[in-house]
């Protein structure tokens, strides 16, 4: 039997990309959507679609939007029905999703994609394949709080693909530091960046992105401690701006180990990095963590973000840094809507239905 799901802002880009990973899902079923009140009561079908000129609002290339979604009536998030749903996907504004992922929590595992509850320290803050063990976490959060279910979060799309990478370089030789330059796809700043700001031009500037980069890479990489989650002894400095590219977020590195590395080493604790949870076999899993390209010119968003489903990060031009101390310095590309948002949200479920934290 199927684990009924229910999908928060599903009208959303996030909330579509939640759909397209659960549609034929062999664990999960699509039996609710939420979203903001001018959509409820609508069936989904009308509610993504334009009434004049018949245009639907469909964002997610190479998909259609599942056919048992379509029929569905969209209920206004603040009152969903939570009635035989085994897990909530709430892919919400932050805003929104402060007020309502307690009231989902309090009964059902919510598996958010938003940003209020991240930093919170019983709350575990996971990409799938790097630190999964921190989901350990939610039986004290469930204790502290009352709750029956809980909160489990993604982190913010720019960290996951520096955590990613940071990850398997801490594994093999220990990080002191990173500075990173993103260069970050537009779909990253959902239906509101106009397009002439964007043409031909690029943003220097991202409201709060770096600071949630500098925050939460040092929680993702962390260590479970007495009931919270202790941050890694990490410094992250960030510049994040906004690049003429539709999908995917372009990240320059430069990281300082805790000791000496061979290019060798640094590529080979890259490929195979994560090979335990890959294994798993989940439904939305990559084959491989971090994908490394030998041509100098990769990695690209528009030839490498979709790779492995967009699941995949990632990285080339791996070179020794002539200033920071066992330097080295790479690109990487992650997609910033599937590793990065739904697909990763779902991702995220599949283990924790996997670990025993979703029951069926």
């Amino acid at each position: 039997m199927k684990i009924k799901a229910a999908v928060v802002g599903a009208t959303g880009i996030a909330g579509q990309k939640v759909l397209a990973a659960l549609d034929n899902h062999p664990d999960f079923e699509i039996a609710a959507l939420a979203a903001s009140e001018r959509s409820a009561g609508k069936t989904y079908r009308d509610a993504i679609t334009d009434p004049a000129s018949g245009i639907r609002r469909w964002y997610v290339a190479g998909y259609e939007p599942p056919a048992e979604a379509l029929q569905l009536t969209v209920q206004d998030a603040k009152s969903l029905s939570l009635d035989g749903i085994g897990v909530v996907f709430a892919a919400v504004e932050s805003e929104a999703a402060r007020e309502i992922e307690p009231i989902y929590a309090r009964h059902v595992p919510t598996v958010s994609t938003a940003r209020p509850h991240r930093t919170e320290p019983d709350v575990p803050l996971v990409v799938p394949g790097v630190n999964v063990d921190h989901v350990a976490i939610i039986p004290e959060q469930r204790r502290r709080r009352g709750w029956k279910g809980y909160i489990a979060t993604t982190p913010n799309c720019t960290a996951i693909g520096l955590a990613i990478t940071l990850k398997a370089l801490d594994a093999a030789f220990g990080v002191e530091s990173a500075i990173v330059t993103t260069m970050q796809g537009i779909s990253g700043a959902g239906r509101d960046l106009p397009a002439l700001d964007i043409l031909e031009n690029i943003i220097p500037y991202i409201a709060r992105e770096e600071e949630r980069v500098r925050i939460e890479t040092p929680k993702i990489l962390g260590r479970l401690v007495e009931g919270s989650i202790a941050d890694a002894p990490v410094r992250i400095s960030a510049t994040c701006t906004r690049a003429g590219v539709l999908e995917a977020h372009t990240e320059s590195v430069t990281v300082s180990l805790k000791r000496a590395a061979s290019e060798a080493e640094v590529i080979a604790a890259f490929e195979r990095f994560g090979r335990e949870f890959t294994e798993l076999g989940l439904p939305n899993s990559p084959r491989h963590m971090i994908t490394v390209h030998r041509d100098p010119t990769r990695p690209q968003p528009r030839l490498d973000r979709d790779l492995e489903r967009g699941m995949t990060t990632s990285v080339g031009r791996i070179r020794a840094d002539e200033v920071m101390p066992n330097g080295w310095k790479y690109l990487l590309v992650s997609h910033n809507s599937e590793m990065g948002a739904g697909r990763g949200a779902v991702l995220l479920a599949e283990y924790l239905l996997h670990a025993g934290y979703i029951a069926r």
